[in-house]
């Protein structure tokens, strides 16, 4: 039930609509001025018997002053609004913003399922509902929808833009994009519908979602801390993926504004610098009613919507649950190309014309793959924990189903990374993996750096590490799934130096919030890694960002962190070798294969493993903490190697230092302090940290020299 406004904020607005002042409305209600101020101010309410003369002012009936839950229909109809060129005469080839992603429909799902995600109203425990709906529009149905777009009014701009397609990118799209929609008859919608999200709350020019969205750029205005977004780049997806650069919106807000929570209606087109009949237009449009305070009232803001209305535009959504229905227009999917999209065949059995691009099976298809793939943990639930998130696709011609709606179900798109998930909800993992279907959790530690630059350790936060045997719908084996707060899928990474043999496995690495509210340095964590991703926020790495809050050098922490979660994973799923028996090695003594000798081929690069990468970083007892990488060699043996710590002064010998700990990581075991390298290797990385009793000065003013030595270091 939609809350009606105040009566003095809204009879102020209808005056503004109606072009009325005060002393108009006084007047023509044979009432002075002070009164009419006072409703106005709400200091006061008109009488009963007045409200009929104030409607027939306004030009609209009692029930709509009665509930004010709507406007008046006096006042200018809704159009679109083009940004005047630049007086300085600048041009935009476009939103560069846009730039930033592929006219992917996979990227699309990626950044607007995280959008709605971080929307989520919490309050209520329940999860968010993104749904995906693939609209195909051909003959009366598209001249419907042309007609409610105010298509006459938008063509000059795009016969404009056409004209000078050929000097610049966007032109080229959106001539494609209105070539396709008259020659072949067609127009591809792809509308995006939350439920249980925020909506686009806020004032049409003020600070809020509404205004981050509509009217700006590089902006970005989250509801929580484990949000996914930071750049304000997600939205460009949206006009990215339509080849008329247009995304119409339906909002339905979780606080009311203006009174009113339902259909709240706008429209964006971003299109590049043209001229129109001598007049210049910087780039992007809107669509919406006039505002009377904006100068000539020519600047358009959003509008409350009839229902017939969002009907006749494709935005009608299915309750009055707060979120977003974004509508994009013209919908393509370039993306689908190179990963071998093709026109599927029509419903009386024809082959489509090979236009991939707006295939919209295909586009069907790559949707359901992407939300299984990036968002199947916030999808999967188990003990207390409730899921954070459900999606669903289907997919339409002339309202007609071509497609079923395919609710996205983890358990079948990732079957043995959500039982690990679950595992881990319901408290049923185990310290090691001894039977198909188990769950085995390791605890992996992310020491967090200071920020501003300043050395040391903030605090350690430990990262859950779920492994279990992999699923052929799995995908990829022996991969690493990393996610945070919002359970998204950040990081895909394959875990290699596996020896044969080795039972497949999947691995999901859960930080931040994601490892649970109350471990130690959750939300430090979150904000972290955060800052070391890209606007793609698909990887963890070095960011701008992360220099400039932190050091240049920590992305080196989540480096470590990888070392960390390889080395757990091989200790779980590398079985130890058993020595053989002697009737075993009889019989190996017999298998013999003849080989034609070989004379031996002189190699080119080094022949010794050498040293190419350290880390190193003081520890809380003073104590100096290595981690370093050794290159090995092409070589049918490798000799043993010592790392020796020393000092490095200007003169004299360099002190050794003793150490404290030192353990193998990847391609090499230690025994006794010295390395012996795992035939087949390419790389091996080892960890250390030295005794502080053997530094012979304070450790803060020491610098550090590691060396390799052959055999016992001696």
């Amino acid at each position: 039930m939609e809350v009606g406004e105040e009566f003095g904020p809204w009879l102020s607005r209808q005056l503004k609509i109606a072009g009325k002042t005060q002393a108009e409305l006084a007047d023509e209600l044979g009432l002075t001025r002070a009164a009419v101020s006072a409703w106005i101010t709400k200091r006061s309410v008109p009488r009963p018997t007045v409200m009929g003369e104030i409607a027939k002012a306004l030009g609209t009936d009692l029930g709509t002053v009665h509930t004010r839950t709507t406007d008046t229909q006096a006042g200018l109809p809704v159009t679109w609004y083009h940004r005047p060129g630049y007086q300085d005469g600048g041009r935009d080839g476009g939103n560069a913003a846009a730039f930033a992603f592929d006219a992917d429909v996979q990227v699309l799902a990626r950044e607007t399922c995280q959008n709605s995600l971080d929307e989520r109203l919490v309050e209520n425990g329940r999860p968010v509902r993104v749904r995906y709906t693939i609209h195909e529009l051909t003959g009366e149905k598209l001249e419907a929808f042309r007609s409610a777009l105010l298509w006459d009014e938008l063509q000059p701009h795009y016969s404009a833009v056409s004209e000078s397609a050929a000097d610049q990118k966007v032109g080229r799209v959106v001539d494609a994009g209105v070539r396709d929609m008259f020659e072949k008859g067609r127009l591809i919608l792809l509308r995006i519908d939350d439920y249980n999200a925020s909506g686009l709350t806020g004032d049409d020019y003020g600070d809020g979602k509404f205004a981050a969205v509509v009217r700006r750029q590089l902006e970005s205005l989250k509801s929580g801390r484990g949000a996914g977004g930071s750049y304000g780049l997600g939205k460009a997806t949206l006009w990215a993926t339509s080849a008329l650069g247009m995304v119409l919106i339906n909002s339905t807000l979780s606080v009311p504004h203006e009174g009113r929570t339902e259909r709240r209606v706008i429209g964006r087109l971003e299109l590049p610098w043209r001229s129109v009949d001598g007049t210049s237009y910087a780039g992007p449009a809107w669509l919406g009613r006039p505002d009377p305070e904006t100068h000539n009232a020519e600047v358009v803001r959003s509008w409350w919507a009839d229902e017939e209305t969002v009907d006749r535009l494709y935005l009608t959504r299915d309750n009055d649950e707060p979120g977003t229905s974004f509508l994009i227009v013209g919908a393509h999917d370039v993306a689908s190309l190179e990963q071998g999209g093709t026109a599927s065949d029509d419903d009386e059995g024809n082959t489509g014309d090979g236009d991939g691009i707006r295939d919209i099976r295909v586009m069907h298809r790559r949707l359901v793959e992407a939300l299984g793939r990036d968002f199947w943990a916030a999808m999967t639930g188990g003990g207390s924990r409730l899921p954070l998130l459900e999606t669903s696709v289907r997919t339409y011609r002339n309202g007609e189903v071509v497609v079923e709606e395919e609710t996205v179900d983890p358990t079948d798109t990732q079957p043995s990374r959500s039982r690990a998930l679950r595992a881990f909800y319901e408290g049923t993992t185990v310290d090691r993996l001894t039977e198909a279907g188990q769950v085995a959790l390791r605890t992996v530690p992310l020491r967090l750096p200071m920020s501003g630059g300043r050395s040391g350790t903030l605090g350690t936060h430990q990262g859950v590490l779920l492994v279990t045997e992999a699923a052929d719908k799995d995908g990829v084996p022996n991969q690493v799934h990393s996610l945070r707060g919002n359970r998204m899928t950040i990081k895909k990474s394959t875990v290699h130096g596996l020896p044969l043999g080795v039972t497949q496995f999947q691995a999901v690495l859960l930080v931040g919030h994601a490892a649970g509210e109350a471990a130690p340095f959750a939300g430090e964590a979150e904000e972290f890694l955060r800052a070391a991703e890209p606007p793609e926020h698909d990887r963890w790495g070095q960011t701008e960002e992360l220099t400039l809050r932190w050091s240049h050098s920590a992305h080196n922490r989540i480096s470590r962190l990888t070392t960390e979660v390889n080395a757990a994973i091989k200790e779980l799923v590398v079985r130890p070798k058993r020595p053989g028996s002697e009737e075993s090695a009889k019989l190996r003594k017999k298998l013999t294969v003849q080989r034609k000798s070989v004379a031996a081929k002189r190699g080119s690069g080094p022949t010794v493993p050498e040293l190419v990468e350290l880390d190193a970083e003081i520890g809380e007892s003073k104590e100096w903490r290595i981690t370093a990488e050794v290159k090995l060699p092409r070589a049918d043996e490798l000799p043993a190697m010592t790392p020796v710590v020393l000092l490095d002064v200007r003169s004299g010998g360099r002190p050794r230092l003793d150490w404290a700990e030192l353990v193998a990581v990847e391609g090499c075991q230690v025994e006794g302090g010295v390395l012996h390298f795992e035939q087949g290797a390419r790389k091996a990385v080892f960890r250390g940290a030295t005794d502080p009793t053997s530094h012979p000065v304070r450790t803060e003013l020491t610098r550090l020299a590691l060396e390799l030595r052959a055999g016992s270091g001696e």
